[in-house]
């Protein structure tokens, strides 16, 4: 809500709702292990799959306007977070949380870096 009464609320970048959408898939994967909510935490790493499933996707097509240096690790770090996603499936591992929310972490600071720049 605004504390302004005629103001309208600003839209936020592209680059912006991706680190947000980065940041909100992180905190849920944390809250979710924190609360050893085995469903919870399915779910939300589901919906982190998803988000990096269409980040390489958008990076993956010829006439994306990203250096390839940059489409390359975007396209590596999508591999690594199915990778620590399938691993598990036998049971959630803290590191493996951990190292999923701080990829999603650096890459939406780094979003969020370049943004201002």
């Amino acid at each position: 809500m605004n504390m302004m009464t005629n103001t309208k609320p600003m839209a936020l970048s592209l680059a912006e709702e991706d680190a947000l959408a980065l940041t909100q898939s992180a905190l849920e994967i944390s809250r979710s292990h924190e609360s050893k909510n085995e469903k919870r935490l399915a779910a939300a790493l589901d919906r982190n799959m998803q988000l990096w499933v269409g980040i390489r996707t958008m990076v993956s097509v010829a006439d994306n306007p990203l250096p390839m240096p940059i489409k390359d690790n975007l396209i590596r770090l999508a591999s690594f977070v199915a990778q620590k996603t399938f691993e598990m499936q036998s049971g959630s591992s803290t590191k493996a949380i951990e190292a999923l929310v701080n990829t999603n972490l650096q890459i939406a600071e780094g979003l969020l870096e370049k943004r201002g720049a």
